[in-house]
């Protein structure tokens, strides 16, 4: 792809040969058949070790708007990251490799940022409207983690870890650089520090079905996100991390779609 897109987004892999191609080849084909905005699919490939990096190089070869990246250390956030602090779209996203959420959902994601109209969206599994399918187990912890985020950082989103989101370049840009974690709470702190920045996060419904497959070691990820919540509070309620205020300076004109139509 030679232009530059509205829209980069990041699938970040980790040993998904199996998964890889069947989601990508789907994603393309969507976005070739319904989107209406110019998009670069990233394949970020982050410590791998079966057969899932030759398989990004392939598909990165058959599809001119894909293109595959590879990190030598694992890490969700790390990934994003890396690619997104290096992007050249107007409006980075990420989606999960298994495609859980229901694609029509990415253009109500990311329509309100190419207009001007929010900084930061986020798929939401526990918002009115949303339909997901899932496991008890699942449901229990989500709901636990995103009111202990409530309850201990004053989130006011309803849900951190929906792997479907979007932020405007110049927010990332901004907010990036304050992000420690490169695992699975990036995305919390992420939102958090956008939400004390004063950015607007819009939320979206989604259709939703778990990966029946999935290999997110859960303990683990727990274990993390608990770290990583002591150590933002911390570092919110002595100063030690200081995050600037941004919703003035996204109030003027933006190079969204609503401004390219009074362009016109």
């Amino acid at each position: 792809m030679s232009e530059t897109p509205q829209l980069e987004i990041v699938v970040p892999v980790k040993n998904e040969e199996h998964d890889l191609a069947p989601s990508v080849t789907r994603l393309v084909g969507y976005l070739r058949n319904t989107f209406p905005f110019t998009t670069r699919v990233t394949i970020a490939d982050n410590g791998s070790t079966d057969g899932t990096w030759p398989e990004a190089r392939a598909l990165e070869a058959r599809f001119p708007e894909v293109r595959a990246v590879h990190l030598d250390l694992p890490g969700r956030g790390r990934a994003l990251h890396q690619v997104w602090s290096s992007s050249d779209a107007e409006v980075l996203a990420y989606m999960d490799v298994d495609l859980s959420t229901d694609l029509n959902a990415l253009l109500p994601l990311v329509a309100p940022l190419l207009s001007g109209h929010s900084d930061v969206a986020i798929g939401s599994r526990l918002a009115h409207g949303s339909r997901v399918v899932r496991g008890l187990k699942r449901e229990i912890i989500s709901r636990c983690y995103n009111r202990l985020l409530r309850v201990t950082l004053g989130a006011r989103f309803s849900d951190a870890q929906c792997g479907f989101k979007a932020i405007g370049a110049f927010q990332a840009r901004q907010l990036l650089p304050l992000v420690e974690d490169r695992g699975w709470f990036f995305d919390s702190e992420l939102l958090v520090l956008a939400q004390r920045a004063g950015l607007r996060i819009h939320e979206v419904p989604v259709d939703w079905i778990d990966d029946a497959d999935s290999r997110v070691d859960i303990m683990a990820t727990a274990l993390g996100d608990l770290r990583g919540i002591a150590r933002l509070g911390y570092g919110l309620a002595t100063g030690t991390i200081k995050v600037p205020r941004l919703r003035p300076r996204t109030l003027g004109p933006r190079r969204g779609l609503a401004w390219r139509v009074v362009l016109r």
